[in-house]
């Protein structure tokens, strides 16, 4: 797995402090909602010629991270008889 710490950067003077990838304005979020938009990477990398493979793999990385710890819970509500 690639390093994202080479890659992505958290800089409160940046984008209000949301992920980015390091010397750009180009979020980790805005790149997985065009991926969720059916973008290919191939489109990305097409559309964003400042970004490489390197650094797509590095906002998997990044995404995987920081979903890994996460707890999901599921709240079932109760019919009422």
């Amino acid at each position: 797995m690639i390093a994202w710490e080479e890659y992505v950067e958290v800089n409160p003077e940046v984008l209000v402090g949301k992920p980015v990838i390091k010397g750009t304005r180009v979020s980790v979020e805005f790149i997985m909602e065009r991926l969720a938009d059916g973008w290919t990477e191939e489109e990305i990398l097409e559309n964003y010629p400042s970004l490489d493979r390197n650094i797509m793999q590095a906002v998997y990385s990044y995404a995987y991270e920081t979903i890994k710890e996460v707890v999901f819970f599921s709240i079932v509500e109760k019919k009422s008889a």
